[in-house]
C-alpha cells in the first residue's frame, strides 16, 4: 500500500492516465468523452476514480499532481526528451 507520500500512479490504468493528460490539457468532461468516444458517465466514473487513487480532490490539485509526479507535460514543463526520429532519405527537403 502507497504512503502519502507516494504516487499512486501504479494503481492508474492506461486509460486512467490518458484521461488525466487531456484534463491537464484543459478539456471538460463532455469534450474528453467525444475525443475518445466513451459516453460523458464513463469519463465522470474514470475522473471520480483518479481523484480517489491519487488522494486529490479536484481536477486543479490532480494537474498538480500529474505534474509533480512527471506524469503531464505542459508548454514543455516537466517534459521527457524523447529520442530523435530519423527523417527517410526521401522525404528529406532538399
Amino acid at each position: 500500500m502507497a504512503s502519502e507520500d507516494t504516487p499512486s500512479v501504479g494503481a492508474l490504468s492506461e486509460r486512467e492516465l490518458q484521461i488525466v493528460e487531456l484534463v491537464a490539457s484543459g478539456l471538460t468532461n463532455q469534450e474528453i468523452a467525444e475525443k475518445l468516444e466513451i459516453s460523458k458517465r464513463t469519463v465522470d466514473n474514470h475522473i471520480s476514480n483518479i481523484l480517489t487513487k491519487t488522494a486529490t480532490g479536484n481536477r486543479v490539485a490532480l494537474v498538480r499532481w500529474a505534474l509533480q509526479w512527471g506524469k503531464v507535460c505542459i508548454d514543455e514543463v516537466n517534459c521527457c526528451v524523447l529520442p530523435a526520429v530519423p527523417i527517410p532519405r526521401d522525404e528529406m527537403i532538399s
